[in-house]
């Protein structure tokens, strides 16, 4: 179902705009990572748009924020619409014409019945509703610029895998794109919508679907580790007690554990320290690095070592979820049992 939609509105939107003519779509997120817990009613889909060569300027101190400019004059002069008065490329302009293009299109779509969500305040996505009854699908569509060119510097002391992946591996995925998203900078002091954000996903992908140390590990006829039980279980408690506490855990995404358990994976490095029957004892491992990471607020970005995930302002809330994660570790999780 949800191919069948997005296939649609990829072509549409092909033809409706000049400068969306060669985008690509890209599967992201838990469902393609093999990771997904619960039932499948959440997709994350990329709109992959290759560009030509541009300059990045940082917008803040993180390294994850930018704003994009054009080296030369696009020679597809549809672009212009879309560039502010200095140049800038403005990803809310984009965003705006890409979602008015999707709220038409949905329309023509027979057989299933799509709505356009109402945007909400600082994502980068547009989001699909797909009635399939008797529940709902929801479909992220996420708006990615694709640059062939190399990676910026606050990248250069990330990706620490050398251990765990190899030298080899690490550069290998240092020369695949950099993709960027349309993404709010909230630290700005004008909101203005045109930053972009560096996006790691395909890296992710990749990093997950080949986690092992040796080349084997989980392959058909080789050694099954634990590593994809970890991530699931770190996400669905996560999950299960932002149900539990909206209000308090609403900054929380599964991305924190997500970069808590890539952190795991190269403290403990090889397959030896994931025996498939060894699950729950990983599992805990890697819960109580993430309670560590909370109680000190600060989760260092997988890839952009200088920029701190959890922001020094929200302390009481890292606080209330490292005491809620210790309860459950210290009661055998009385949450899966609810």
């Amino acid at each position: 179902l949800v191919n069948r939609v997005v296939l649609h509105l990829v072509q549409a939107i092909r033809g409706k705009d000049s400068c969306f003519s060669s985008i690509e779509r890209q599967s992201a997120g838990s469902y393609y990572e093999r990771v997904k817990i619960s039932e499948p009613n959440e997709f994350d889909i990329m709109l992959v748009m290759p560009v030509a060569r541009i300059q990045l300027d940082e917008s803040d101190d993180t390294g994850a924020f930018y704003y994009v400019k054009f080296k030369r004059s696009p020679q597809e002069k549809g672009w212009l619409k879309f560039l502010e008065e200095d140049g800038k490329l403005s990803a809310f302009k984009m965003l705006q014409v890409l979602r008015e293009i999707i709220k038409q299109e949905v329309k023509n779509i027979k057989d299933v019945e799509v709505t356009v969500a109402r945007k909400k305040v600082g994502s980068p996505a547009i989001t699909l509703q797909i009635k399939n009854p008797p529940s709902e699908i929801s479909v992220d569509i996420i708006l990615t610029l694709e640059v062939q060119q190399s990676w910026p510097l606050s990248t250069q002391d990330g990706l620490k895998i050398e251990q765990w992946l190899g030298k080899k591996v690490r550069r290998d995925l240092r020369f695949r794109s950099l993709y960027l998203v349309a993404k709010q900078n909230k630290t700005e002091k004008v909101l203005r919508g045109n930053t972009w954000r560096i996006s790691f996903s395909h890296i992710e992908k990749h990093m997950i679907n080949n986690h092992g140390n040796s080349k084997t590990c989980c392959e058909s006829d080789g050694p099954k580790c634990c590593r994809k039980g970890c991530l699931k279980l770190l996400k669905y408690l996560l999950e299960q007690l932002k149900m539990k506490y909206p209000k308090e855990l609403e900054k929380f995404c599964s991305y924190h554990v997500k970069t808590a358990f890539f952190h795991s994976c190269v403290t403990w490095p090889n397959d030896s320290d994931w025996h498939l029957g060894d699950l729950d004892h990983c599992f805990q491992q890697c819960l109580r690095f993430f309670v560590d990471c909370l109680q000190k607020s600060q989760l260092t970005h997988f890839f952009i070592p200088q920029y701190n995930l959890l922001s020094l302002e929200d302390k009481a809330r890292h606080h209330f979820l490292s005491r809620k994660i210790s309860h459950e570790l210290n009661n055998g999780f009385p949450i899966f049992h609810e």
